[in-house]
């Protein structure tokens, strides 16, 4: 019998190309755990529901109330899960609530071992003034954890690579953030000297790693994996090449990024009707001094991609030459 992994969001984003590299390793039945079933067979009727009844590899996708911890964990139990993965949009202290949640279930759960819990980013600063909401929710999902006899972990992979792509790039993600570099009207605003090593990782190649690290032997409880690692400046150089254009470039001091304060590039205009501006110049302010900090770059020694190198990872440059000739 296979093993049963169970995708908490895996309907979109990072858990949709999760999904889909899971099944496509065909080492494993994958059910997709979703709160609204309906949204999801509109959203994606073309492509969703064809494949769901033409084909027998589609994940099964079953409604879930995070609320009722008893009926998620017969949900688990019914299916025989052994590892769940949460990409559940832990930021809220609600979705902190459903996560901690499904972790109580799944440690209730006889077949369920193992758990992925929501990150998908880089590690938190140890300084609370560095910290934005999300991490004392996420925080709190691990000390959660730490109550369980589940062996658990969490990804960090630096910065989804898919954003430098957009619309150009296959993803699941939705809108593009303009985070540092606003590629259509050819400006940046860089953190810092732009000398700072920066990961990236296309979600697809996250996904890869999450395939093989469902093989391993025994899990940490951080784990790493990244696509590319440049700096900032050799991004830029990339761009201007990409899009045989010149870029108007800003360089960010730390003292204005302390501040919580970004220069507003265009294109994030377009972003603040569901980020609106105050939150995006925090969050990317905060991020700014990550990068400054080097919690961006993920550690090479520690990493997936020194586990398993046969895994072929898509370069930043790949994804900025999709701009040749836009």
């Amino acid at each position: 019998m296979s093993t049963t992994i169970a995708i908490a969001g895996g309907t979109g984003n990072i858990g949709k190309a999760i999904s889909d590299a899971i099944v496509a390793a065909a080492k494993y039945k994958v059910i997709v755990l979703a709160r609204e079933v309906e949204t999801i067979y509109h959203r994606s009727l073309n492509l969703f529901i064809a494949n769901l009844f033409l084909t027998n590899t589609a994940p099964m996708v079953i409604k879930v109330d995070y609320d009722d911890i008893n009926a998620v964990t017969n949900i688990l139990e019914k299916h025989n899960v052994h590892t769940v993965i949460s990409t559940i949009s832990v930021i809220t202290p609600e979705s902190g609530a459903a996560e901690r949640n499904l972790i109580k279930s799944a440690a209730k759960a006889a077949s369920t071992k193992r758990f992925i819990q929501n990150d998908w980013g880089v590690l938190a600063p140890s300084e609370n003034s560095l910290q934005l909401p999300q991490h004392q929710v996420r925080l709190a999902s691990m000390e959660q954890l730490r109550q369980t006899d589940l062996e658990w972990t969490r990804f960090h992979v630096g910065y989804f690579l898919d954003y430098y792509g957009m619309p150009h790039i296959e993803t699941y993600l939705p809108a593009p953030f303009a985070f540092v570099f606003d590629i259509p009207n050819k400006m940046a605003a860089i953190p810092g000297t732009g000398n700072d090593l920066i990961s990236f990782t296309y979600t697809r190649d996250v996904a890869k790693f999450v395939v093989k690290a469902l093989d391993l032997p025994k899990w940490e409880e951080e784990t790493f994996c990244y696509g590319d690692k440049v700096t900032w400046n050799q991004v830029l150089k990339l761009a201007e090449e990409a899009t045989g254009s010149k870029f108007n470039v800003i360089y960010e001091d730390v003292e204005k990024l302390e501040k919580g304060e970004v220069t507003e590039l265009p294109s994030h205009a377009t972003a603040y009707a569901f980020f609106p501006k105050p939150l995006l110049q925090t969050y990317f302010s905060k991020f700014g001094l990550y990068i400054i900090a080097g919690l961006f770059d993920m550690p090479a020694d520690k990493s997936l991609n020194k586990i398993f190198p046969e895994v072929k990872t898509t370069t930043v440059k790949e994804v900025l030459d999709l701009w040749k000739g836009k």
